[in-house]
């Protein structure tokens, strides 16, 4: 008997499926091996560029001391990064001190480094000795228009409601952000901007918008002529540098600790600043620019010297079978899930309606929150990328199995009944090849969504071709975020005629 070509493509798809979720396990299981033979201790940056460096830095004082150590980069924003930091996620991160204050603790006023050290020992973490310079918030905007407009202190702003203002997203919503700098300073500005960090500076330059805030480290601020108006009711509070680690990390690393000692006091701003210059201005790697520092100030040849970069082809491999699991795992599940919950609907009316509700609001779920929520239950990394795009797949594909299902012509549903042929079998042989082709384009429509939407897994930890776009955004290199962007779209093209094939077959055989 020939086996029906839908059969055999959802046996592809669960085999395939199947392999990579195994390759996965077999890998999650060879790394806690490893773990328990030589410990891995893991840090983590935030989405721009000086945290990227920093972590760096952090990573290779490890490997120097003889630990096994990973840097997991652009993870996100601070609250992602502190509670991958409390879930046991990540081992230490860089943060600032002004940040621990407002945004952690939540602390008013002045606040010691004994104060910070007491308030996030509660929570199990400790904290080093600042590194050395304070990268404060600023709020600067163009030289000439600064001149223009007579501003050189934020409270001068009162006088002119009609600047434009851009924000990064997470300056928006703090509480020593926007929000306090408003209050504090009593700015009569209502309409403002929330943007990406990396794209203010583009926008600044194109003339969108005409303040933003700054760190005052950014290499940007000299490179792009940017005048700093001046903090004249000292609202910003200190932001100096420090290592942030778990409490655990003193009996596990012991060693990491004392090489990481040696950073204390020793990268003043300037040197930073033009550590974010070399980067972000001058294209060369974080890993190499650490390893410079560390090399010229601290006498130290990190293991990171010598080691070639791969190249863009095996780059865009990588990122492309990071991708590809991500998919198909979290569309074999919707499949495996979605059609049952598609048959149950159309043959329970009443039970059905809610299933298709509950279908519908998940996809009105942002997908970036949807990401985010899930962290706190799965971690980082593929787990919560691949839930999220599963629960995204399921709308399409119960509702396409349930329009196939109940839009059967009633003549035919009326004449495999007067055969007496069972529920059943009415359904496997009769009802499900009529719908099939119904049912593919719900799980085309689905794989398409998740193509599109993996690249959001990035921000999480999950890899794939996210990890190019957030490099080339942040960096501002178009061809980074080419290297990302142009295979997710050819996959998505991919995957739409692959599945178009499919239904076009099994349309002609049915």
């Amino acid at each position: 008997m020939k086996t029906p070509l839908a059969i055999k493509f959802a046996l592809c798809l669960c085999i395939l499926a199947s392999v990579m979720l195994s390759n996965g396990l077999l890998a999650q299981d060879t790394q806690q091996g490893h773990k328990a033979e030589s410990p891995t201790l893991t840090v983590a940056s935030k989405s721009f560029t000086e945290s990227v460096i920093l972590a760096e830095l952090l990573r290779q004082l490890a490997v120097d001391s003889g630990s096994a150590s990973e840097h997991i980069s652009q993870l996100g924003g601070t609250r992602i990064v502190w509670n991958a930091l409390l879930a046991g996620e990540i081992d230490a991160y860089v943060d600032y001190s002004g940040t621990l204050q407002q945004e952690i603790l939540q602390l008013s006023g002045s606040t010691s480094w004994d104060a910070l050290a007491e308030g996030l020992a509660e929570y199990g973490v400790r904290i080093s000795r600042p590194l050395g310079f304070n990268n404060t918030y600023a709020l600067g905007m163009p030289q000439e228009l600064a001149k223009s407009l007579g501003l050189e202190r934020i409270s001068q702003l009162r006088e002119h409601p009609d600047v434009v203002m851009g924000f990064s997203n997470e300056f928006m919503d703090r509480p020593d952000g926007w929000p306090g700098v408003r209050m504090n300073y009593q700015l009569p500005q209502q309409s403002v901007t929330g943007l990406d960090h990396d794209l203010a500076y583009r926008a600044l330059q194109s003339g969108d918008i005409q303040l933003t805030d700054l760190y005052s480290t950014d290499a940007e601020v000299d490179y792009y002529q940017l005048q700093v108006l001046d903090d004249d009711e000292h609202f910003f509070p200190p932001y100096q540098a420090l290592i942030v680690y778990r409490a655990d990390v003193e009996n596990r690393f012991p060693e990491v600790l004392t090489a990481w000692k040696q950073l204390t006091g020793h990268i003043d701003a300037t040197q930073m600043s033009q550590m974010n210059a070399q980067v972000k201005i001058h294209g060369k790697g974080e890993a190499q620019v650490a390893s410079t520092f560390l090399q010229a100030q601290l006498g130290i040849t990190s293991m990171a010297q010598g080691i070639a970069k791969p190249s863009a082809l095996s780059e865009v491999a990588r990122y492309t079978w990071d991708h590809l699991q991500l998919v198909l795992v979290s569309l074999f599940m919707a499949i495996v899930v979605a059609i049952p919950l598609g048959i149950f609907a159309a043959k329970n009316a009443s039970i059905g309606r809610g299933i298709l509700a509950l279908s519908s609001v998940l996809q009105t779920i942002p997908s970036l929150a949807l990401f985010v929520v899930l962290i706190p239950l799965l971690g980082i990394g593929a787990a919560p990328a691949i839930a999220a795009l599963f629960l995204y797949s399921l709308l399409p594909i119960v509702r396409n199995t349930h329009s196939g299902l109940t839009q059967i012509p009633q003549h035919l549903q009326d004449s495999s009944r007067a055969l007496g042929l069972s529920p059943g079998y009415r359904l496997r042989r009769i009802e499900l090849p009529l719908a099939l082709p119904t049912i593919i384009a719900g799980i085309q429509t689905a794989a398409v969504i998740n193509v599109g939407t993996a690249t959001l897994a990035a921000l999480v930890g999950a890899g794939g071709y996210g990890q190019p776009i957030l490099t080339g955004i942040r960096l501002d290199d178009f061809g980074l975020i080419l290297q990302g962007a142009a295979p997710a779209a050819l996959m998505a093209v991919a995957v739409q005629g692959g599945f178009q094939w499919l239904g076009g077959r099994l349309t002609a055989k049915h």
